[in-house]
Formats: C-alpha cells, structure tokens, sequence
C-alpha cells in the first residue's frame, strides 16, 4: 500500500489536542474526514506529536496509506478542500514515501517554540497565540538558567502526573531563550518530549525571569524529581511545534 507524508499547520485554539478522542473536534479527527472525502478510504493516521489542547503546528508530521497510488499534489489539494471551511488547518505538503516511514517512531528531533508576549498592552490580534505576561522579564537570565535542563536528565519534575510515557528519563538537546522585541521566545529541541515538559519548563523559566528563582533554584526542582517542585505550567496558547526532524 503507498504511503503518505503529510506536513500540516494548524491553529489548535478550536481542537481539544491532536489525538482523536470522543469529547470535543481534534485535529487528527477532521483529518481523517478530509482524507476520506477525498479518497473514500478510512485511514490509520498517525502524527509525529500528540500535541495538547490549545496547542498550535506549523510543521506537524503525519502518514498514511492508500489502496492505490495518487498524486501526492491531487491529495493535498483535495484535503486542503475539504478542510477550508473549517479554518484551522491546512496540509503545507504531501509526498509519497517508503512503506518503512513513520512519522512518530522515524522522528530523530522535535522541535517548539513558545512564545510570551511580554507587554503592558494585552493581545488583540495575537489572543490564543502567546502567553501574555506584564511582569517585565529578563531574557538574558532565562536563557542562563536553561543550562540546568540541557542535556540528559530524570525530568519528573516537569511530566504531568498523568503522562504514559514509561521512562521519566530524556535528552534535552537545546533550550535558548531570547527577546525579540515585546516577545521572549523559547526554543526547546528534543528526540521526545514528556507530556508538558516543554510547558513545565517555561513555566519554571518565567520565575527565573521575573527573579522570584535563581539559577539553583531551577537546579534544585529538577533533582527534586518532584511534580510540586515545578513552577506554574505555562498556557497552552504560547507553544508551537515548529518542525520534525528525520
């Protein structure tokens, strides 16, 4: 059966995450639709991230089979038909590929953005886009502290309590913050990310920018190994999965 990869972009504000569940529209669901009023086929699709609630993508992975072979462009152009109405997402790319490609297992990177909006003012035109934090932040000492995080930890101290991942242990391979104008941006890239860990961890961030914790603050919850040990979970709104590597 031929194989497809897809390369999605959504706007997560109106879905209750990625995955398909039973209590409210997800992006993996309405997928699904398209692609079978497209081509008439039920498909098992799967994403290389089960982004959360609220969650945004501006390079979701996913795959698929069909019976038959198509034109990957007829199939993008096809699934982008039938997904305008709804608004929220688009299909950026579509191409055949080995039978052997899986867009969550072939993944070697990962790659989020989140984004602060650090203003007085609130959002407007960006609302359930950013965080928006009046506090004025210090950039330069976030990204100081998440030389904590990088690199190969225990990180239960930022894995939600009801996260199903079977090991608490990850490699963190790079977290940058910096300012770019009224916005702080985090940049955090792992193989795998533990279910809101990228969140966690700016929540905690934004402590050391508001200099309520220090460096060895942000050190000690993590070897605290403890989920009440981390600062507020930042909203879902900010976070982006940007792109997949493979």
């Amino acid at each position: 059966m031929p194989r497809y990869r897809l390369t999605i972009e959504y706007d997560g504000t109106p879905f209750v995450g990625w995955q398909q569940q039973t209590n409210g529209e997800t992006v993996q669901g309405s997928l699904r639709v398209a692609i079978k009023s497209a081509t008439g086929e039920d498909v098992v699709l799967q994403g290389a991230g089960r982004t959360d609630t609220g969650v945004h993508a501006k390079g979701q992975i996913a795959h698929f089979d069909l019976s038959r072979e198509w034109v990957p462009t007829r199939i993008r152009e096809a699934l982008n038909y039938y997904l305008r109405p709804n608004g929220s997402i688009a299909v950026l790319t579509c191409d055949a590929v080995a039978d052997d490609f899986d867009a969550r297992y072939s993944a070697t990177a990962r790659h989020y953005t989140y984004r602060i909006l650090n203003s007085r003012p609130h959002p407007v035109l960006e609302k359930n886009r950013v965080w928006h934090v009046i506090r004025p932040l210090d950039a330069d000492d976030m990204n100081e502290a998440c030389r904590v995080l990088i690199g190969h930890h225990d990180f239960t101290t930022f894995r939600a309590k009801h996260c199903q991942a079977n090991s608490s242990m990850r490699t963190l391979d790079s977290l940058r913050v910096f300012r770019a104008s009224n916005e702080v941006l985090i940049e955090a890239s792992a193989r795998s990310f533990l279910h809101n860990q990228v969140r966690s961890m700016v929540g905690s961030l934004k402590l050391v920018g508001e200099g309520k914790w220090s460096c060895q603050d942000l050190a000690d919850a993590l070897a605290a190994c403890d989920r009440t040990a981390c600062g507020s979970v930042a909203p879902a709104a900010g976070l982006y999965l940007m792109h997949v590597d493979y």
